[in-house]
């Protein structure tokens, strides 16, 4: 399963305004990987001159420039990121906390991603399955 990144499109499909690639619903129903480029327009969207977003709550923000996105939504209103400082991953979504240490490394991460997928293929996931090779959502 490749997924192929907005920049290996020709130039004539290339869309500015998508921040993301890969397959919908997959490994989160709405979710997809960011390549590349969709992570860092996604990190400068993201980046505060201070190092974290809102300046009055360091202990507490939102976003901190050490993360790095790496999964979205396709406006970039929630997604996954790591934390250079310590390799763990995080989650965030507009409006609500922002979740640090969700998983203790990306290995971790891609562990659970690797469950779901042994889950859904031996049966025994209530909202996927498989279906002539491809992976469908309920």
């Amino acid at each position: 399963m490749a997924v192929a990144e907005q920049s290996d499109l020709p130039e004539e499909d290339f869309d500015d305004e998508v921040q993301c690639c890969g397959f919908d619903g997959f490994p989160d129903e709405g979710s997809f990987f960011l390549g590349i480029r969709a992570m860092e327009r996604l990190y400068a969207n993201r980046f505060m001159p201070g190092g974290f977003d809102p300046p009055d709550q360091p202990d507490y923000p939102f976003w901190r420039n050490e993360w790095i996105p790496f999964l979205s939504d396709q406006d970039g209103w929630m997604g996954k990121f790591v934390d250079v400082r310590d390799g763990r991953v995080g989650s965030w979504f507009v409006g609500d906390p922002t979740v640090t240490g969700e998983y203790e490394s990306m290995a971790q991460y891609f562990d659970s991603v690797a469950e779901t997928l042994t889950r859904i293929a031996g049966g025994s996931s209530r909202v996927s399955r498989f279906a002539e090779g491809r992976l469908v959502w309920s």
